[in-house]
């Protein structure tokens, strides 16, 4: 978990993704649309893909991508950001994470 946890640090959002994958894809989306600048980790072309997905899976990602921290959180794939943003929950979560001033 170590990697992981070194990934996420002192970042406001990071999102684990797959370069292929249509619903990464469209959390990035969703998230950049609120003015957020993620940190992306595209883990089919990062170095350590393998292992980071190892440690997403480890850490109850299911499946592994897109699995979204925002303030050093995890807080889930696109079945939770989807319902947070449903619930007018993503903006103040992303402002409480300094990720968005507005």
């Amino acid at each position: 978990m170590a990697l992981v946890t070194n990934l996420v640090a002192e970042k406001p959002v990071v999102i684990f993704s797959k370069s292929s994958c249509s619903m990464c894809h469209t959390i990035k989306t969703l998230i950049s649309s609120f003015g957020a600048n993620a940190t992306i980790y595209e883990i089919d072309e990062h170095p350590n893909g393998r292992q980071i997905e190892r440690e997403l899976k480890e850490l109850g990602c299911r499946p592994s991508v897109p699995a979204v921290y925002i303030g050093n959180e995890l807080v889930g794939g696109s079945n939770e950001i989807m319902s947070l943003q449903l619930k007018g929950k993503l903006v103040d979560l992303l402002k409480k994470a300094n990720a968005i001033w507005v």
